[in-house]
């Protein structure tokens, strides 16, 4: 089992070596230059040279990459010399924390991975990060909790009903639903139930989860801005999920324990839940954590439409302002979390099926 749990831990970091060194050699080579978007219309020659300089973008690429995997790495190299240029310097000794040895002018130190600061705020990325995140993972749980809830029901009645206009039309709304792209559903539900049917619905097209109080009360969570995000989001995962629990739950009325138990006269509610319902939601299981980590990135297109405040709305807002720190910073941020939750699946899936841990 350490043998299997080490070589997952060993992938999910080469692929997140991968990822760091594709997103810092993509964003060095885009087009733009960050001091002349910082500076604005004041850009002279001197002043873009002092920025880079500062910046670090005057070195030539491979010291860069070098200083960046330095920043990320919980593990780094600390010039003694250099007082200015390390965030993680204990104000009152002037040391680094962390300290595990010192080489003359250079320390080691363990420390905090650093994804170092906004171009146009100077705030660090990880604040910025720890901001908007927690928005976006309340979005992707409600959306993974709808689908998964409404998606289970509606593949039951549909395997239930297999062949009868019930399972056609769950089948064609699971077509439409997995076909339909994620921006244009966004726009297109904010229309109709925030614009056409807002005497009914009382929606609003644009929210966030935190809503300031018209009477100057400070803030209050706002539920109602969370329903068409989420409806939006859950959209796709709910319609493989009608269509992988119906298939399931066929496969499982059709074994023999289920045709034996029947005859034994179990009551239909009883066997259908207890039994056939219970073995067919390992693939459900599977498929319902993988989307979750999907929408967890993939969130982007609906927040910016819904102008929820979250990982989204940092991605675009940073590209469009040449902010690349945050850009990298959420990109990575989001690929970690990924592979750390491939990583929990893959484990519980060896803990669960030693068959896996075989193959």
């Amino acid at each position: 089992m350490l043998k299997y749990i080490g070589k997952r831990l060993l992938y999910g970091l080469l692929v997140i070596l991968g990822v760091v060194t594709l997103v810092f050699f993509l964003f060095n080579i885009l087009p733009g230059d960050p001091a002349r978007m910082m500076l604005g219309q004041r850009a002279d020659a001197e002043s873009v040279e002092m920025i880079n300089r500062d910046l670090g973008r005057d070195k030539p690429v491979g010291v860069q990459f070098a200083g960046y995997l330095n920043d990320l790495s919980p593990i780094s190299l600390h010039n003694n010399c250099d007082t200015d240029s390390y965030w993680y310097l204990d104000p009152e000794k002037y040391e680094p924390y962390g300290t595990i040895v010192k080489l003359g002018t250079t320390s080691v130190v363990a420390k905090m991975p650093y994804l170092r600061r906004s171009y146009q705020s100077k705030r660090k990325v990880t604040e910025i990060i720890a901001t908007a995140f927690p928005q976006t993972a309340v979005l992707a749980l409600t959306a993974m909790l709808f689908a998964v809830a409404v998606g289970i029901l509606l593949g039951i009645v549909a395997a239930l009903h297999k062949g009868s206009w019930i399972d056609r039309l769950t089948l064609l709304l699971s077509t439409l639903g997995m076909s339909l792209p994620s921006f244009f559903a966004a726009i297109l539900i904010a229309w109709f139930f925030a614009y056409v049917l807002s005497d009914v619905t009382h929606l609003n097209m644009f929210g966030n989860l935190y809503t300031v109080d018209d009477y100057g009360c400070g803030e209050y969570v706002d539920l109602r801005n969370l329903i068409l995000p989420a409806l939006t989001l859950g959209i796709r995962p709910l319609a493989v999920l009608v269509e992988l629990t119906k298939s399931s739950m066929l496969e499982a009325l059709s074994q023999d324990y289920i045709r034996t138990a029947r005859a034994k006269g179990m009551s239909r509610n009883r066997l259908i839940f207890k039994h056939a319902l219970r073995n067919a939601l390992n693939p459900i299981v599977t498929s319902a954590s993988g989307w979750l980590a999907g929408l967890l990135a993939g969130a982007v297109f609906v927040e910016y439409v819904f102008d929820w405040k979250g990982m989204g709305v940092v991605i675009v807002d940073g590209l469009e302002k040449y902010d690349f720190p945050v850009v990298m910073g959420a990109i990575l941020f989001i690929c970690i979390l990924l592979v750390l939750i491939n990583i929990i699946v893959d484990i519980l899936y060896g803990i669960l099926d030693p068959r896996v841990r075989l193959n």
